[in-house]
């Protein structure tokens, strides 16, 4: 079940020379019910590339959005994201549950939160 979901991040930073990984600002992380090495699937709206990898603390109220490592073939600073985290649950849980997606504007602040 889609777990969380951060609609239009815009990609701050690209560095491939980084071990991978993607690097998000924890004040979005927090908002988004989400921790430091979990999966996350990202589709990339600006050139429809897709790729998996795993979340890493950034810096608190930066607005960091970073690919890092072999992901930067993918994405570009500039690039709007869309970042999916997907968890299992019982069947029980899914009667009540509602993921949560935060809307971004093009500054990577929240617009909007839904859930």
């Amino acid at each position: 079940m889609l777990k969380a979901k951060i609609h239009n991040a815009v990609v701050t930073e690209a560095d491939i020379n980084y071990e991978g990984s993607l690097t998000l600002d924890e004040d979005l992380l927090d908002k988004a019910d989400l921790m430091p090495y979990e999966q996350v699937h990202i589709y990339n709206v600006t050139n429809g590339e897709r790729f998996v990898t795993y979340l890493i603390k950034g810096e608190r109220g930066s607005g960091i959005v970073g690919v890092n490592g072999a992901a930067v073939h993918k994405a570009n600073v500039g690039d709007h994201l869309i970042l999916a985290v997907f968890g299992l649950m019982d069947d029980e849980e899914t009667d009540f549950f509602i993921p949560r997606v935060l809307l971004m504007d093009g500054n990577n602040k929240i617009k909007k939160i839904k859930s």
